[in-house]
């Protein structure tokens, strides 16, 4: 039986595709291809949900489908009970930094937390406070004792004191419960701004909450992975953390020191993982083939990481491997490219399949014309096919009259302008770290007197 299109869920598709950009929400209505990469992550969730670890890294070309399949597999997550948790690395949000960056990643991902109730984020004060309720309600449904519950949430944290920072976690809790019972949001506000990461310095979070320790640069990552062992002691399956944009760190970042710094993080993260010493936690990135293969810039340059990330020796080409930790999408076929359009149109009915706006001759038409403007980089890096297909549906659905066989000659989109690289100039900060500017910055960093 078809889904039902929610009139939300059909309105965030159909403005995120004709941004193209990939939706948040309704991924079930558009969803083709890619069942054996769907079900190795699948695989992966089931490990992590027995109290195992996984890592794997989600690699195709711009366009190819990325972000759509890091939606797809969190929306697979939140359905299986885990806390997903999302970031995309920026030049100031990075795996590893000394001013801050990484501590601003940590916030990001907190921030982003989401659960199957709450999966736009902003879920981690839901989390607690029904945990905290369900304690409440068990131990003291009168409400007469306060003090049995908050030893009671003591007793239920005890695994966390055995990991780094640990006690400190638990008596952020505890503080939370305090300000929970006593109506005190000041308190409540203080001991999330410690779990958010957002304490800058350890002698505001002594003030606000008489501990010692903040989450810094150095320490984010043990915080993590106390996140994923409190979530199976709350009733979640794990933690899964999506980290896009990994081509910052390759093809962004200028100083070799500060690329490599961030790369034995990612070594750190990727031994941990494979190794099996962290529990219910698994971690995804997206990066692109130039992001894990240039022996320069990429992940390969860091030999470390090319030894554990190098193919499988034996998949040759028609032969595919995907219990390695490199993930590569496959280009989508021609007949999933019909299908995914064909799904396109029915949300746009929204499935009603009398108020199509196009026959089916006219997406093999629209295709054929792709095909012929782009060559294979139409199914290869679907976006900007999909992309003008909404346009076409758009501009249909606004001039009635008008017919499709005399908008397709219109289209200009061509291979060369989906590959075409903006090039902006770079600058570098105090620390040698450089960013490549925006379109509306570069024409301040060319001026000269």
């Amino acid at each position: 039986m078809t889904p039902k299109i929610l009139t939300r869920e059909r309105n965030a598709i159909l403005t995120s595709l004709a941004a193209g950009v990939v939706p948040r929400v309704g991924l079930q209505h558009v969803q083709v291809g890619r069942k054996a990469e769907v079900k190795a992550l699948l695989e992966d969730l089931s490990h992590i949900e027995e109290g195992g670890s996984a890592v794997r890294f989600v690699v195709g070309r711009f366009g190819a489908g990325k972000s759509f399949f890091l939606n797809l597999i969190q929306m697979v997550a939140l359905e299986r009970k885990f806390l997903v948790m999302r970031a995309d690395i920026t030049t100031q949000r990075r795996l590893y930094a000394s001013n801050g960056e990484a501590r601003a990643l940590y916030t990001e991902l907190t921030r982003n937390l989401s659960t199957r109730n709450r999966p736009d984020g902003g879920a981690l004060k839901n989390v607690i406070e029904r945990w905290i309720s369900e304690i409440a309600q068990n131990i003291d449904p009168e409400g007469n004792d306060f003090l049995i519950v908050e030893q009671e949430l003591s007793k239920r944290c005890q695994p966390l004191l055995e990991h780094v920072g640990g006690f400190d976690f638990v008596e952020v809790l505890r503080a939370y419960y305090r300000g929970y019972i006593q109506n005190d949001e000041s308190l409540q506000n203080a001991a999330l701004k410690w779990l958010y990461g957002e304490y800058t310095t350890k002698t505001e979070a002594r003030n606000d909450l008489n501990i010692r320790t903040i989450v810094d640069d150095a320490s984010y990552y043990d915080y993590l992975k106390l996140f994923a062992i409190f979530a199976k002691l709350i009733g979640y399956a794990g933690v899964l953390i999506c980290l896009d944009e990994m081509v910052v760190l390759s093809h962004r970042l200028n100083n070799r020191i500060a690329r490599n710094n961030n790369y034995e993080a990612i070594l750190r993260i990727l031994n941990d993982c494979l190794q099996g010493s962290v529990s219910n936690l698994g971690f995804i990135f997206a990066a692109t083939d130039e992001c894990l293969t240039d022996t320069r810039r990429g992940l390969f340059s860091y030999e470390a990481l090319s030894s554990r990330l190098a193919a499988n020796r034996f998949a040759v080409p028609g032969l595919v491997d995907l219990h390695g930790p490199v993930l590569q999408l496959q280009p989508l076929t021609p007949e999933d490219c019909f299908v995914l359009l064909d799904n396109i149109r029915r949300v746009y009915a929204p499935g009603d399949s009398s108020a199509y706006l196009l026959p089916d001759e006219a997406i093999t038409a629209y295709l054929q014309s792709c095909a012929n403007r782009m060559g294979s980089a139409y199914y290869q890096t679907p976006r900007e096919t999909i992309k003008d297909f909404v346009g076409l549906l758009d501009v249909l659905h606004q001039n009635p009259g008008t017919t499709w066989q005399e908008l397709l000659p219109n289209i200009q989109t061509t291979a060369a302008d989906m590959q075409k690289e903006e090039t902006y100039p770079v600058i570098e900060d105090e620390e040698g770290i450089s960013t490549r500017l925006e379109p509306n910055e570069a024409d301040l960093a060319t001026f000269k007197l």
